[in-house]
């Protein structure tokens, strides 16, 4: 039977080693964003609410949301200067057909995954439906909702062809192993420069 001094020490250890593992995610998401900003389109990283990720939280004490204490999936957004606007810490982008949004999804722990996921790519085609107008068609509003409903819209990354009674929009991502990710060249030839190049197009 394990004894209450290994408890203790196992408890400390998972805790700082989940604490390390989301720095150092906060550092590869910083890392993106330096890069990115220095790219012909200088990109912004999305304020919805300040500087930071989006994420589904919950501190429900019913097993189901119980599950979601801990912050297993999250992402950042990233528009170029020329579609969006900073007001009091806060960016403001408005939705339109022609707004392409490069978008990193980060995934730690999921069913749908064998190990921890960076999925990188972009957003575009969008198009507002009636229940959606409620948002304001402002694209940082719909953060939440993409994360909400990431199940459905990322069933097939590679392709995405998603509408509901909210929003329509299109969108194409790429793969890769966040263990893979082990310094700023791996960074760059694994991530950074393919997805640039199907943000582009190219």
């Amino acid at each position: 039977m394990t004894g209450k001094k290994e408890i203790i020490t196992q408890t400390q250890l998972a805790f700082e080693f989940i604490q390390k593992l989301y720095l150092e995610v906060s550092y590869l998401i910083k890392e993106i964003e330096g890069t990115l900003f220095e790219e012909e389109e200088k990109f912004s990283i999305c304020r919805p609410s300040g500087y930071g990720v989006t994420a589904r939280g919950s501190t429900g004490l019913e097993s189901v949301y119980v599950n979601m204490w801990l912050m297993r999936k999250l992402a950042v957004a990233f528009i170029p200067e020329i579609f969006t606007d900073m007001e009091r810490g806060q960016t403001h982008t408005e939705i339109s057909k022609d707004l392409r949004v490069l978008y990193v999804r980060v995934v730690l722990d999921d069913a749908t995954v064998d190990q921890p996921k960076l999925f990188t790519g972009y957003f575009t085609d969008f198009v507002v439906n009636k229940a959606g107008e409620r948002l304001r068609n402002r694209f940082e509003n719909m953060m939440s909702y993409i994360t909400y409903n990431d199940q459905k819209i990322f069933h097939d990354p590679q392709v995405i062809e998603y509408e509901d009674a909210y929003f329509k929009f299109n969108g194409k991502f790429i793969e890769t192993n966040l263990y893979d990710i082990s310094d700023s060249k791996a960074l760059s030839e694994k991530v950074i420069t393919p997805t640039l190049a199907l943000y582009r197009g190219k």
